[in-house]
């Protein structure tokens, strides 16, 4: 009698169990409110956008992007990284980083275009949406040292800092060929396969060496002595760099296999004249 009784209460026990664990999500505070600043952000970016601030709404990207860059650091310093932060903050940054600067863009510079240039500013979105959806697919299988295609937050800096050197060098963004050039190829380059070099793992508590200090205290000279200009060279330049070794890697890897294969083959024919010097 007692055996059946203990059954009895383990089946009444297992719902209420189920229950209690579908019940709520714990999440972790301090890496998600960080989170919550690169949106907020964003969002503000968006609303400076349609009030015609423009560079105020610049100035919100790279607010965005500072967060973005903490929440992720301090998930990791407190051990508190979880799903729930990932996919949080991948949604946090289509809205800072995909929606906000489409939408900058268009109403800034591609307006005057009409169809061509909501189209291009959609495109932009979209693959900003695709690099992070492949981003949080291939996270657990892909070098922690690169990234696999431009980086969505650092297509979004160029993006603001372009609208920030172009009021310092007092250039009209409107109808301008240019950007939107700029915003295709920005698209594309964000869903390409190329390497680009990633920083999140770098720790400065070790030690590297000194001359590593002297290129950091330069590029902080270039970019200090007209920020407004050199931020943007500085972003277009890391685009640039990961576009060109992207492009000329393969063809130096076919090059050095056919190098490798003429070897090979040349090897070969003095391998079978030397047996045939030898036969005769």
């Amino acid at each position: 009698m007692i055996a059946p009784r203990l059954k009895r209460l383990r089946i009444l026990q297992r719902p209420s169990q189920g229950f209690s664990e579908k019940r709520g999500v714990h999440i972790y505070i301090l890496p998600n409110l960080f989170t919550t600043g690169n949106m907020f952000f964003g969002f503000y970016s968006m609303i400076m956008s349609l009030k015609g601030d423009f560079t105020m709404a610049a100035y919100a990207i790279i607010g965005a992007a500072v967060f973005d860059t903490l929440d992720g650091r301090v998930a990791r310093l407190t051990q508190a990284t979880s799903k729930f932060g990932m996919e949080y903050d991948s949604l946090s940054d289509l809205i800072s980083f995909g929606v906000a600067p489409s939408m900058l863009l268009y109403l800034w510079a591609l307006k005057p275009f009409d169809r061509i240039g909501w189209l291009a500013c959609f495109l932009y979105m979209a693959c900003g949406a695709l690099r992070l959806a492949r981003f949080n697919v291939q996270a657990a299988s892909v070098e922690k040292k690169y990234f696999q295609g431009l980086p969505i937050p650092m297509a979004a800096g160029i993006v603001a800092t372009s609208i920030t050197a172009c009021g310092h060098l007092e250039i009209n963004p409107e109808k301008n060929i240019w950007i939107l050039g700029m915003t295709i190829l920005l698209a594309f380059v964000m869903v390409s396969t190329f390497r680009y070099r990633s920083f999140k793992e770098f720790d400065f508590r070790e030690r590297k060496p000194f001359f590593a200090l002297i290129i950091g205290l330069c590029v902080l000279i270039f970019i200090a002595i007209r920020p407004e200009v050199n931020l943007f060279l500085a972003f277009i330049t890391y685009a640039c760099l990961g576009a060109f070794f992207g492009i000329i890697s393969p063809a130096r890897r076919k090059i050095t296999q056919a190098i490798v294969a003429e070897s090979a083959r040349r090897r070969m024919i003095a391998e079978v004249q030397a047996d045939q010097h030898i036969d005769n």
